[in-house]
């Protein structure tokens, strides 16, 4: 099976800006995009299941922030002074 790649008239690249460079394409399972000038890609899958993909944050990442030895949070409190408009 052959794959036609298609350009979508009057589509702006969401990475670069460029109108009139992205083109789609699909297989069996997913329908893809992709911009020829800064290779932005993007894909979907064609019976609509949605993608499991966990973002990554400061929580799920395998290498977490290096926490010194014997380091303590800083505590902030509210300057009592600060709302009065003594003059």
């Amino acid at each position: 099976m052959s794959i036609i790649k298609r350009f979508i008239a009057g589509a702006v690249c969401p990475r670069c800006g460029e109108m009139d460079c992205i083109r789609t394409f699909r297989d069996e399972e997913r329908e893809y995009k992709e911009c020829i000038r800064c290779d932005y890609e993007e894909s979907m899958r064609l019976d609509g299941a949605p993608e499991i993909e966990e973002l990554e944050t400061r929580v799920n990442r395998e290498n977490g922030p290096e926490i010194e030895e014997g380091a303590q949070p800083l505590l902030f409190t509210v300057n009592p002074s600060a709302g009065r408009k003594d003059h």
